[in-house]
């Protein structure tokens, strides 16, 4: 089989599967669909556990109500299902899901999360297929085709969010100067080994944990993974956070190097919507020749 027969296959093959997955969500048969999403609250924040992975490092105690039977569940996580909740403290909202029916096999998240129509798949399904048909034009119709259909969509794509970008940096900024300084301590450092499959190297990734206690009181425990010095030895470092008064999730160790990062990509996002419009732009002007 050729290249022309072999990307007409992938193509109709990731057509079939974007297909299937969007009549499944028609049906509502997909897994998103299946699992009840919810809003808990943190009822208990254990102690940071030094040297354990980073996910369940910090045990949590969360009650929930089950939408089925409208009763309270209370449960323990001590081995980090779902998403890794980076902060914690007593009261805090988080996001609950579990299978329909089966509440104690629970996930957690960050924040609370919208139901999904589970067309993720699909739409990635949909994104190969597409790859494969700009691979077709540039098989039959010039290698410009190839400029222009993968540089194209990714340029229109990256304006369409640059003003969205500006924004949220500028709202960012805005927050960042009403931040409240509190001392805080390095309370535990995570540790996650993993073992490369290909060399037998191992891989280790630190991941300091910082206490601090806000003006209104609130005791919060927080993964700090940046702006902190040979995080190795950083177990009962004093350190000051600087946190957004409205939700101590968002904080930071050095405010004048996150304005200065976000300074930067910013810059990048902008540098990066320019190369690609250049280069759709030079694959539209050899194709008019």
């Amino acid at each position: 089989m050729g290249w022309d027969g072999f990307l007409r296959l992938w193509c109709a093959a990731w057509a079939a599967v974007a297909l299937a997955g969007a009549v499944r969500s028609l049906a509502g048969a997909t897994k998103a669909q299946r699992t009840v999403r919810l809003a808990g609250r943190i009822r208990e924040v254990g102690e940071a556990r030094h040297g354990a992975p980073r996910a369940g490092g910090i045990p949590l105690v969360v009650v929930y109500r089950d939408p089925d039977s409208g009763r309270e569940v209370v449960v323990t996580d001590d081995e980090g299902r779902g998403e890794t909740v980076a902060a914690a403290w007593a009261g805090r909202e988080i996001g609950v899901s579990h299978p329909r029916g089966r509440p104690h096999a629970f996930g957690f998240a960050d924040a609370p999360q919208p139901p999904s129509r589970g067309l993720a798949g699909p739409a990635g399904a949909l994104l190969a297929a597409y790859a494969g048909l700009v691979a077709l034009a540039a098989l039959h119709l010039g290698w410009p085709w190839a400029l222009v259909g993968t540089a194209g969509p990714w340029a229109l794509s990256g304006l369409w969010h640059l003003p969205a970008a500006v924004r949220d940096r500028r709202a960012r900024r805005e927050r960042l100067a009403a931040m409240d300084a509190v001392p805080g301590r390095v309370v535990a450092v995570l540790r996650d080994v993993r073992t490369d499959e290909d060399d037998g190297s191992t891989l280790t990734a630190l991941t300091p944990v910082v206490a601090f206690t806000t003006r209104d009181g609130t005791a919060v425990t927080a993964h700090c993974t940046a702006h902190l010095a040979d995080p190795a030895g950083a177990r009962g470092r004093a350190v000051t956070v600087h946190h957004t008064p409205a939700d101590p999730a968002e904080f930071t160790l050095d405010p004048a190097a996150d304005r200065r990062s976000w300074s930067r990509d910013v810059a990048v996002h902008v540098a990066a919507v320019v190369v690609l419009a250049a280069t759709a732009a030079a694959g539209a002007v050899l194709l008019l020749r």
